[in-house]
This record gives structure tokens, C-alpha cells and sequence, in this order.
């Protein structure tokens, strides 16, 4: 016969003997006390008319579920990398750079009124001239303090300045350049696309606006001039902007001052100054600051004291000391000629030469 908390048939088979030995494994524990979804009102609690017996207790918060942890996980990580990205690239876009402008250039003669003052000394000409506190050589193209832009970091703003610059340098100061010796050093700092143009004006110079050489550098012609002081003055500025997502413009403005005196004459003969403004326009895609190319789009020079009857497409010949301009005007312009450009000349101010 069964327990008092046996079934009536009998224990089952294999079962525990008694009914307290069911919660025989059970230790009831504060933990297992505090688990309890129902929980009993103390006797005084339930001497209050009509209160139950018991009571439910809110379930007890447990950590996040793993699907919350997980999600936190997802975003942190998203978070992070779009972090990293802004920061290893924060100037990539997917702007289509413009495509290679020819380079549009004017040359322009300035003739003086009368005779061209020299001297055997060239400093006491430069002294004595609007040039006096003038820089020497590269010095006087000095890096203007660059910010980085919307799209271009201060890396890219100064290696398009420095590029500019060396262009500036290679194409007016560099005497095998003025020379007419040498045209490579300035070429090689030019995009690939303008290389065909460039080719061409050296080729087959002409006065139409895109193939004049003196539109891409300074030189002279070493039969008639050379130099008399290696030192040139030059003054100027270069200021960097950007003109959209894809690309950044340089725009530089400078007179060159040279010492000449004609070829073949000793040291001791007379010495004149020449001027050249050059104000002179690039442009820079993403290619070329990594190539460390320029795209040369504008190209605006004045130059005197020459002679408005002078051919100045190919080579500059500039008055030397003593000269007057040759009689006549530039050459005519045609406008029924398609694709050609305006001769221009201008008179070369009496303030502008040295005072002798």
C-alpha cells in the first residue's frame, strides 16, 4: 500500500516513493524565492477585505537578448568604418573632370617713345627702375599660405601652387629656356593632352592665338640678345581656388625684369632692361596633381621695350640700349581669315624704364 501522498493505484513503476520526495531536488533558496512569479501577501495583508491571497510580481529584467546585442554590434561597426572612410578619403568624389582646353594666349609688344636708356651697369639700371626692390630669380614667386578646399586637401592646394610655379620658373628664368636652346624643361610640366599644341607651335609657330611659342615661354633670339645679369628680378603673386568638385585653378601674375645687352659686345658696353608681364591661368584635375602636371589654358603677355614691326610669334627681340622702334605698325589683321587672332601693340610708358 502506498504513502499518505501516493496515487491510489500505487506508485508507478520506477517512481519516487511519497509525495514529498517529488521537490526532493528542489532547494528552495533566496534566488529560488525571489524567481517566483507569484509571491504570498503576508496574514496581515490579507486581513484587508477581499485581497487575494497572492500577488504577481513583474518578471525580473535579465541582460539584452542577443539579437540586441548583435544589432549594437552591426551599428558600431557601420559607424566605424564610416568613420575610417571620411577620414583615409575625405576628398574622393566621383565629379567628371573637364576635358583639356587648348591654351589661348595674346602677345603684345610694347614700343617705347624714343630712344631706350642704358648703362654698363646693370645694377645701377635696376636701381634706378621701377624694379629696385624687385626679388631675385625664384625668390620673387613666393607660395602664397594655401587652405585646403571644399574637395582638395592643403596637399593637393600646394602641390597645384608648387607645379605652377615651377612652370613659371622653367618657362621665363631658366637660361637655356631664354635661349631658345631648350624647350623641354617646360614641357614636361604640361598635361599630355596640350602636348600636340605645344609640339605644334614650336613646329609651325603662327600668330593666331594658340601656336605663338612666346605664348608658352620667354626667349629671345641668342644671335642678337643675350644676357647681361643672370640675375633677374621678378615680383608677382599666385593665388589657388577651386572651380568645382574636380578641379583647381592657379592664376599667376608676374613681371620678369631682364639685364640684355647685344650678343657679341664685351661687358663693359651698354646695358638695357626688358619687361615682361606674364599673367597666366591653370588648371588642375586629380591626374595632374598626381602627375605633377599643369593644363596651361591662358597665357596674357606684355613685353617691351619691342617694336611693333617686329614679328615677336616666334622669339622676342627686344630694343637694346640706344634703339628706337622701327617705323610701321603690327601686322594687319584679316577678318575675312578664319581662326586668326588680332595683332596687338601698345606704347611702352616713359615711367616704365629706368632713369638714366
Amino acid at each position: 500500500m502506498g504513502g499518505p501522498g501516493d496515487p491510489p493505484e500505487g506508485t508507478p513503476e520506477g517512481g519516487p516513493v511519497g509525495g514529498e520526495d517529488e521537490y526532493r531536488s528542489v532547494v528552495f533558496d533566496e534566488s529560488f524565492v525571489r524567481a517566483a512569479r507569484l509571491q504570498e501577501y503576508s496574514a496581515r495583508e490579507r486581513m484587508t477585505d477581499h485581497a487575494p491571497a497572492v500577488r504577481r510580481r513583474p518578471p525580473l529584467r535579465r541582460g539584452l537578448s542577443r539579437q540586441v546585442l548583435i544589432l549594437v554590434l552591426l551599428i558600431a561597426v557601420a559607424f566605424g568604418t564610416a568613420i575610417y572612410m571620411g577620414v583615409r578619403h575625405p576628398y574622393q568624389t566621383t565629379a567628371i573632370p573637364q576635358p583639356v582646353e587648348p591654351l589661348r594666349m595674346t602677345v603684345i609688344p610694347l614700343a617705347p617713345e624714343g630712344k631706350v636708356p642704358g648703362h654698363p651697369d646693370a645694377e645701377y639700371l635696376y636701381a634706378h627702375s621701377p624694379a629696385a626692390q624687385y626679388r631675385i630669380g625664384a625668390e620673387g614667386i613666393p607660395l602664397p599660405a594655401s587652405r585646403r578646399t571644399a574637395h582638395f586637401s592643403d596637399s593637393q592646394v600646394v602641390s597645384a601652387l608648387t607645379t605652377a610655379k615651377d612652370y613659371i620658373v622653367r618657362s621665363a628664368l631658366d637660361p637655356d629656356v631664354l635661349a631658345g636652346a631648350d624647350v623641354r624643361a617646360a614641357r614636361v610640366l604640361l598635361d599630355s593632352a596640350q602636348l600636340a599644341q605645344f609640339d605644334q607651335s614650336f613646329a609651325h609657330p603662327a600668330a593666331d592665338g594658340r601656336h605663338a611659342p612666346t605664348g608658352w615661354l620667354v626667349r629671345f633670339d641668342p644671335a642678337r640678345t643675350r644676357l647681361a645679369d643672370s640675375r633677374i628680378r621678378v615680383q608677382g603673386s599666385l593665388q589657388a581656388a577651386e572651380t568645382d568638385s574636380a578641379t583647381l585653378e592657379v592664376t599667376a601674375d608676374h613681371t620678369f625684369v631682364y639685364a640684355l645687352r647685344a650678343a657679341g659686345k664685351s661687358a663693359s658696353d651698354q646695358t638695357s632692361l626688358f619687361t615682361v608681364r606674364r599673367e597666366l591661368h591653370f588648371r588642375f584635375d586629380r591626374d595632374d596633381l598626381r602627375l605633377h602636371t599643369a593644363q596651361l589654358v591662358v597665357s596674357y603677355v606684355q613685353a617691351g621695350p619691342l617694336s611693333c614691326a617686329e614679328d615677336s610669334t616666334n622669339r622676342l627681340h627686344p630694343l637694346l640700349a640706344g634703339q628706337t622702334p622701327k617705323p610701321g605698325g603690327p601686322a594687319g589683321t584679316d577678318p575675312y581669315a578664319t581662326g586668326s587672332a588680332t595683332a596687338l601693340c601698345g606704347s611702352l610708358a616713359t615711367s616704365a624704364q629706368p632713369r638714366v
